[in-house]
């Protein structure tokens, strides 16, 4: 089977490539062997907010602490 590499730098796998490894909206990209492996990967959105916390440097006191704050009685 043939994809083509559009100018900008996009591409469409063939349907029967995706109806092969199911519904995926990401796919993890590698480069092996001058091969271009791609790999399905279902993100449940529980890991994309524990991948943004660590991104941000926050840990799991830091959210206890700024929720503790935000419940804090108002004067």
């Amino acid at each position: 089977m043939l994809a083509k590499l559009t100018a900008k730098n996009q591409l469409t796998l063939p349907r029967a490539v995706t109806n092969a490894v199911g519904s995926a909206e990401y796919f993890e990209v590698e480069v092996k062997d001058g091969r271009i492996i791609l790999t399905p990967v279902r993100i449940q959105r529980s890991d994309a907010v524990r991948a943004k916390l660590a991104e941000l440097g926050l840990q799991e006191q830091d959210i206890a602490d700024a929720v503790s704050w935000a419940r804090k009685p108002r004067k």
